[in-house]
């Protein structure tokens, strides 16, 4: 694209967006490439952190069933989550504004429920985006630990001594992704693509070294894609295939928050409306495709199951790797890749959850939104206080880990549910509304609509459920998923904010009149928001 048309284009996004409420804040600097990989890197979508993300993880797809369970559920997941992926991205083609899910909301309900909606949804993303950031940085942070690991087997960690390292190498994860989102701004789209490469040439070496070495044996097709062993859950084997479901299921909430960090820089994209569905809908292919050429090595010379669930640690991903390639460089080299990922993906996602606050900011949803709705001139347009925010809450939530390993997991569970719920609310309502609003949409799903819609919000309803299910059974006070009750907990609290302060001074996102055609909400005739 040449500059004359780039800025064309431009011109052409920042009016639609001012149709849409909103005045260009952000610099428009990234296309197709740079959106499909800047998300991808921060969680799940496309080729970017499905390694990171699946391989993190993998002791409860052991747990749940192994081979099978990781390959056949991969599959299963990625097929219905496209069906999420197309809903939004229809949602998004219309409405392509870094408020994202609430703004959705907010235009699809009717006049008398809007602004609760708009609220509640805006709410379950924040919240969310906040809680999958915590996860990918403690996550990086407990991939240090098992990478000590591989050559420090002989140390046997107690579970006081594990939380503390973790937390402290948490901190430090943490600051450099800050760090990062605050100093190198305007070369995140570049960080985002070599990122990309990363990614990619880092499957490609896992797959050929990984089938050449088998230091632990090589296994059968049969065991690969149908070994089947819900011996460790304790749960039936019907249910234990669900219940290995949930380590996908974490890249599921990545994939969600991956989706929602799409629209969340949808200010800063061009030609929105053609760029952003594109993103959105490729990026589960490409994801699903990754994740199959990633998974199938390891399937084939996996090394002992009882072996891997017996690293003190808890995490086996460096013994698992050393035990392939027969020896402790070999091991570290593997999981060096896997790593590498896991801070790209918590750079992206530090960046995208800020965005995700600052635009709930925005529209004076947040307490001290003044504050935090700000752009800094002097740091390449980044929202810095909205950035302080979200990595303040990262690290006060990081500390439940110290006290409570089952507590910190609730946070990382209740992510999916918030931002499965958030995703699932406009595409409701959509349906609800029998789709009227999506006629003119630029990317329309046509007479498939209604069936894609359905089938995506029975799934989220599903996974949720899925969710709160505990791993092992019988069910202890570590091994309980509390991830319900924090969901409820945050409900109360957004439901109570709400009566106090939310009633009275949230109105929802600006609609200006010319696109309502009406008057009929005080909120129609409201100014362009800064």
């Amino acid at each position: 694209m040449s500059l004359k048309d780039s800025v064309d284009v431009d011109a052409v996004a920042r009016v639609g967006l001012e149709k849409l409420g909103y005045k260009q804040e952000m610099t428009r600097s990234r296309g197709l490439v740079h959106i499909l990989f800047t998300v991808g890197s921060t969680v799940e979508l496309a080729i970017m952190a499905v390694p990171y993300g699946l391989a993190a993880p993998i002791a409860t797809s052991l747990i749940g069933g192994g081979p099978a369970v990781m390959i056949w559920g991969w599959i299963l997941v990625s097929i219905l989550t496209q069906t999420l992926a197309l809903s939004l991205a229809e949602i998004c083609s219309k409405y392509p504004t870094s408020a994202g899910a609430y703004y959705w909301c907010y235009r699809l309900a009717s006049p008398h429920t809007r602004v609760l909606a708009s609220w509640v949804n805006g709410w379950l993303t924040v919240v969310g985006v906040w809680t999958i950031a915590l996860s990918v940085t403690f996550g990086t942070a407990q991939l240090v630990v098992a990478g000590a690991g591989i050559y420090h087997p002989e140390w046997i960690a107690t579970a006081w001594q594990t939380c503390k390292a973790s937390y402290v190498i948490f901190l430090g994860v943490t600051a450099v992704a800050f760090l990062f989102c605050l100093f190198f701004n305007k070369h995140l789209p570049t960080i985002d693509i070599i990122c990309a490469c990363w990614t990619g040439l880092g499957i490609i070496v896992i797959m050929i070294c990984l089938s050449t070495k088998a230091a632990a044996g090589r296994h059968s097709i049969t065991f690969a894609l149908g070994h089947f062993d819900p011996s460790y859950s304790g749960w039936t084997p019907g249910w234990s295939f669900f219940i290995g479901l949930l380590p996908l299921n974490n890249v599921l909430a990545y994939t969600y928050a991956a989706i929602g960090m799409i629209t969340n820089m949808a200010e800063e994209v061009h030609n929105p409306s053609e760029i952003l569905p594109k993103a959105i809908t490729w990026s589960i292919p490409i994801g699903t495709l990754s994740g199959v050429v990633f998974l199938l090595p390891i399937l084939f010379t996996l090394p002992d199951v009882a072996t891997l669930l017996q690293v003190s640690s808890g995490q086996p991903i460096g013994v698992m790797f050393t035990l392939i390639m027969g020896s402790r460089a070999g091991g570290f080299g593997m999981w060096f890749i896997i790593f590498g990922i896991g801070m790209f993906c918590a750079i992206s996602i530090s960046c995208a959850a800020s965005r995700a606050t600052w635009a709930f900011a925005r529209d004076k949803a947040i307490p001290f939104h003044q504050s935090f709705s700000k752009i800094s001139p002097y740091f390449d347009d980044v929202p810095v206080n909205a950035l302080l925010l979200s990595t303040v809450i990262q690290i006060l939530l990081g500390l439940i880990y110290l006290g409570s390993t089952a507590a910190f997991n609730a946070f990382v569970g209740v992510a999916v549910m918030c931002l499965g719920a958030s995703y699932a609310m406009p595409v409701a309502i959509s349906l609800m509304n029998a789709r009227r609003d999506m006629h003119d949409a630029p990317f329309n799903l046509g007479r498939f609509g209604t069936v894609i819609n359905a089938v995506a919000v029975l799934w989220i309803m599903f996974a949720m459920i899925l969710f709160s299910m505990p791993a092992v059974i019988p069910v202890t006070k570590v091994s309980m998923n509390y991830a319900s009750v924090v969901f409820v907990g945050f409900g109360v609290i957004s439901a109570v904010w709400y009566l106090i302060n939310g009633r009275f001074f949230y109105t929802g996102p600006p609609i200006p009149e010319e696109s309502t055609g009406s008057t009929e909400s005080n909120r129609s005739t409201s100014p362009l928001r800064r």
